[in-house]
């Protein structure tokens, strides 16, 4: 778990990390430099989940180092079955990472929503309900690292 104490924000008691994973963790279906390293760190403060409508068909195969709960969904009704997952988690403990117009319900829900702007855009949906909007998915995941950053960027 990580507790995070944010000054005019919420203190948030983390437990699931859920994410996104191309357009998020991947570009054009190959997973980016640093992020498997991130998530080792974070595995033993939370529990990782990978939802993903798996557009390359491979994400298994990029995911298979790291310690992470790979759900793949159908192209149809990605949004809600995203939301659906992390309703099912409980919303207040989960923190959630995506790129997408189907991540925007999902990250509007998670008790704290990181965007990432990467080498795929971002989604005006997603980053309108983001707390966080970040360059990179290892910057995003850094956040989690080293949270002061994040009482600096959230705090009132």
């Amino acid at each position: 778990m990580i507790v995070i104490d944010i000054p005019g924000f919420r203190t948030l008691n983390l437990e699931h990390l859920v994410l996104d994973f191309n357009g998020t963790l991947a570009a054009d279906g190959r997973l980016l430099d640093g992020v498997e390293s991130r998530l080792a760190a974070l595995a033993n403060e939370l529990d990782l989940h990978v939802v993903t409508g798996n557009t390359y068909g491979d994400a298994r195969e990029h995911l298979r180092n790291c310690p992470v709960e790979i759900v793949c969904l159908p192209a149809a009704g990605q949004a809600l079955a995203k939301s659906d997952y992390v309703r099912r988690l409980g919303p207040d403990r989960v923190v959630a990472i995506g790129n997408g117009r189907n991540d925007a319900l999902m990250l509007k829900q998670s008790a704290l929503a990181i965007a990432v702007l990467g080498t795929e855009g971002l989604a005006i949906d997603a980053m309108d309900v983001a707390d966080v909007v970040v360059r990179h998915a290892v910057d995003g995941l850094g956040l989690l690292l080293r949270t002061k950053r994040l009482v600096a960027t959230l705090r009132s």
